[in-house]
């Protein structure tokens, strides 16, 4: 019997941990959240990709510098938050 992974979001994944994007969500609608979205998408957070969580800036833990595909990206704390993604194991 296997047990399955549950989903979180980028912003709560592990320093170092390794995980597999399921999607993005649009973020607010009052700050254009579909725009936020399709940027996320565009910069390569789509469904099946591979990331990684390399850092949490001091104080505070902004931004998240995140690998994704073989490139690193800072992400605020919001903006990780609307990528949904399955954890490795």
């Amino acid at each position: 019997m296997t047990h399955a992974v549950p989903l979180i979001t980028l912003d709560a994944l592990a320093i170092g941990a390794f995980a597999t994007v399921v999607g993005v969500s649009p973020g607010d609608a009052a700050d254009d959240g579909v725009g936020l979205a399709r940027r996320l998408m565009e910069l390569g957070f789509v469904p099946g990709e591979k990331v990684r969580l390399l850092k949490r800036g001091m104080p505070g833990g902004e931004p998240l510098a995140i690998k994704v595909g073989s490139s690193t990206f800072a992400l605020r704390r919001f903006e990780a938050a609307l990528i949904t993604i399955q954890p490795d194991q």
